[in-house]
């Protein structure tokens, strides 16, 4: 059985989304359940430099973080009938997800969504409420036609739900639990940094951009004061110097960031919108504690035996969340964060229960052979 992936969400900075497809490509190569394809917007076409992996000239979106946009859609189209998919799956909400069901008409293929983003709380959070209903309807007419709908967490399968999309599932995403992993702690950090030995070491890693709340993330640090020091991560929109904050650029090298991640004392999430929150699982596979809002994806995640959840909007509350947390035992809540995430998201157990979503299709009835998987994890 041959499944094709296609998203426009891949590029050098991308987030979540591609280190899911790059995650997900890596166990299917290894338990050869079936055959996987990936096909990807690139600076040009390289079908055969990377078998398995497409790429597709796409020019930049101005000011995109690096993301592409497929513009030439009949040569993605013949792209993706040329692999003869038994499966698609698409991983936007934009062109490639109207191609992807067009194409899965035309051969006869069911076709999967993966909904990462929660597209209209975005749009109105930045142009109002009519803007929302509008783009609520929009994904309502989208995501009803695909034969499956992948959510990351219950809150977004609840609000696809309500929105009449009634084959929405629950799939949560995965961390590479050993290139995240507390190990790779580096003591050395703080003195690269200029800090004190005792400083309270913070991290922030994701996209600098508004919905992330970053200007309430600072807010709280410059309340906290100096015995507390915060490292961001990422790229984006430029932010305010500040004494106690030190900027790095984002990390393509995974090992790298997971080095990084390792070496602090806890992270800290000040989005309230995330559909799901991978950087808190990679925090946790490495050790670290999170503070995050009580909200999104992200309060799925983080309980009391790993963390801190805090009122959304409130720069004072965060600030009082992150103190608190020091007062407890950090190395504790770090054991708690490991196990948790080897019990439920290491990819041997994400990766089965995906596989059994896609068996419950009826066209795939009997067709994936789920006896050769390494975890036989119970479905809900």
């Amino acid at each position: 059985m041959h499944l094709v992936d296609t998203t426009m969400f891949f590029a050098r900075e991308s987030g979540g989304v591609k280190r899911y497809l790059t995650q997900k490509r890596a166990w299917l190569q290894r338990y050869r359940v079936l055959r996987h394809t990936l096909v990807v917007p690139g600076a040009r076409n390289s079908p055969h430099s990377n078998p398995g992996v497409v790429t597709l000239r796409s020019p930049k979106i101005p000011f995109g973080h690096g993301y592409r946009l497929p513009v030439n859609l009949a040569a993605w189209g013949r792209t993706l009938r040329q692999l003869e998919p038994d499966l698609i799956e698409a991983g936007d909400p934009y062109q490639l997800a109207w191609l992807s069901l067009r194409v899965g008409r035309d051969l006869g293929v069911p076709v999967v969504s993966f909904y990462h983003s929660d597209l209209p709380r975005l749009v109105r959070s930045r142009f109002g409420g009519m803007a929302g209903a509008a783009t609520a309807a929009y994904v309502r007419r989208l995501y009803g036609r695909f034969d499956l709908v992948l959510a990351p967490s219950q809150v977004m399968v609840d609000k696809l739900h309500s929105l009449g999309i009634m084959q929405a599932r629950y799939q949560p995403l995965g961390v590479d639990l050993e290139r995240f992993r507390p190990e790779l702690r580096d003591a050395a950090l703080r003195a690269r940094l200029g800090l004190a030995a005792d400083t309270r070491l913070l991290i922030y890693v994701g996209r600098f951009s508004r919905e992330k709340n970053l200007p309430l993330l600072l807010q709280a640090l410059e309340r906290l004061g100096p015995a507390y020091h915060l490292l961001m991560v990422g790229a984006g929109a430029n932010l305010p110097p500040q004494r106690n904050v030190t900027y790095w650029p984002y990390q393509s090298d995974t090992a790298d960031l997971a080095g990084l991640i390792a070496s602090c004392d806890a992270l800290v999430h000040p989005g309230d919108q995330e559909t799901f929150g991978l950087v808190v699982l990679e925090a946790m596979a490495c050790g670290l504690p999170v503070v995050g809002m009580a909200a999104g994806g992200v309060a799925e995640l983080v309980d009391p035996s790993c963390g801190l959840l805090v009122e959304p909007g409130r720069a004072a509350a965060l600030a009082e969340g992150i103190a608190a947390l020091f007062e407890q035992d950090l190395a504790q809540l770090g054991c708690n964060a490991r196990a948790k995430v080897e019990r439920l998201y290491g990819w041997d157990r994400v990766m089965p229960r995906l596989l059994r979503h896609y068996a419950s299709i009826p066209a795939l009835a009997g067709r994936l052979d789920l006896s050769r998987l390494p975890v036989q994890y119970a479905v809900d």
